[in-house]
């Protein structure tokens, strides 16, 4: 296929739309379900390009859940701890590939962002991917291959309606890149810069202890970030981004938003949270939406005669400002990456709230060491890796 034809564009009065080679070459993939749309495919190519980055640089097959044309979150397959699988709604008998706990890893950093999202696999699909996506809310999904099983499961899904991408893995795009603003073509070189450990040779703080694990966890966050709506900030633990602030004007907004998700994801597994009592056959995205209340300060909203009757047997003891504050003061080892430099210490100062020992960031600013004397204050570790990763 060369061409393909689309609903809408953006919005539904942008008419007539479709996708297509300049060249005139066949376009490299194919739908197998459904009918992707304009910001079906933003999510598609991005998210694809993402994922097979990440799999060539880690060796690990990796996912990403993607929402306007945003990572909500990426991993790679690591196993799934047991408090990960019930936060994450996973099933105990549940037998899972290293596709799938990439997956399902990635969609349990922001599950209120992933809702309704695009998701990205490094990997063929499995079955196990399917039945987990089966039950989610979400618009499609873009890997290099299918099994049988798969690809039957994921047909069923929105009657049929789900979309389903294949790419060609072997598919290189044209060196140049081009797109029109306001009738105005754009040219650029397309952002081929490869990430890798070798990007993390410059630690510039007094420790330089950086652990293999830690050097995994920095390729995720800049991976991440190359296609992530710049600015933005990633905070990533264990192989999995838990915290991406992405398109916000100030670097400082970029560190508290990501920050909080983070924060988030991590009072998630409080103990008071995985105990809440929620009525048999309350949904998914509702538990999640709870949950989100119920970690905020709104917590009212959820809480109140008239409200907690709706998703709990009984009424929660709300889990206090001071029990939020101590338990996240027991996050740790978490690594934060940034796609610009950070002009001011305080980027530092609000990552380390978040448990943040390591932090890779191009440097280059007139107050690096500012930024590099805040980091040595907590005994933190920071790269300057020397590449800006903007991304619009």
């Amino acid at each position: 296929m060369k061409e393909l034809e689309l609903k809408y564009g953006c919005n539904p009065n942008q008419k007539p739309a479709s996708i297509y080679m300049k060249d005139g070459s066949e376009l490299p993939l194919k739908v197998l379900s459904g009918r992707p749309g304009y910001i079906n495919f933003l999510d598609a190519l991005n998210s694809w390009q993402l994922v097979k980055e990440l799999k060539e640089a880690t060796g690990l097959p990796s996912a990403a859940s993607f929402k306007h044309v945003s990572p909500a979150g990426a991993a790679v397959g690591y196993p799934l701890t047991d408090v990960e699988k019930k936060i994450y709604f996973v099933k105990e008998d549940a037998e899972l590939s290293p596709i799938a706990c990439a997956y399902i890893r990635a969609r349990g950093t922001d599950r209120l962002s992933s809702y309704g999202d695009f998701a990205a696999l490094s990997d063929v699909c499995d079955a196990a991917v399917a039945e987990y996506l089966k039950a989610e809310v979400s618009d499609g999904i873009i890997a290099p291959g299918y099994t049988p099983e798969a690809l039957e499961i994921l047909k069923t899904k929105k009657k049929g309606n789900y979309n389903v991408i294949e790419i060609d893995p072997d598919y290189v795009p044209a060196a140049q890149e081009c797109k029109d603003v306001f009738g105005i073509t754009f040219e650029q070189g397309h952002n081929n810069f490869k990430i890798d450990a070798s990007l993390l040779e410059n630690i510039v703080t007094a420790n330089k202890e950086l652990p293999d694990a830690a050097k995994i966890d920095m390729i995720v966050s800049l991976i991440t970030l190359k296609y992530t709506q710049s600015n933005s900030v990633c905070y990533v633990k264990n192989g999995q981004a838990i915290g991406v602030g992405a398109g916000q004007q100030s670097r400082i907004h970029c560190t508290r938003l990501a920050g909080q998700k983070a924060d988030n994801w991590w009072l998630r597994q409080n103990p008071k949270v995985l105990a809440l009592p929620f009525k048999d056959g309350v949904r998914r995205a509702d538990r999640d939406n709870a949950i989100d209340v119920y970690i905020s300060d709104e917590y009212e909203d959820v809480l109140r005669d008239g409200e907690w009757q709706k998703v709990f047997t009984e009424q929660p003891a709300p889990l206090t400002r001071e029990e939020k504050k101590e338990w996240i003061a027991k996050q740790s080892g978490l690594t934060v990456g940034s796609d610009a430099f950070f002009p001011f210490g305080d980027n530092v100062e609000r990552a380390r709230k978040s448990g943040a020992a390591y932090i890779a960031e191009p440097g280059g600013s007139i107050r690096d060491d500012n930024v590099i004397e805040t980091a040595d204050k907590y005994n933190i570790v920071m790269c300057f890796t020397g590449m800006r990763l903007f991304h619009h």
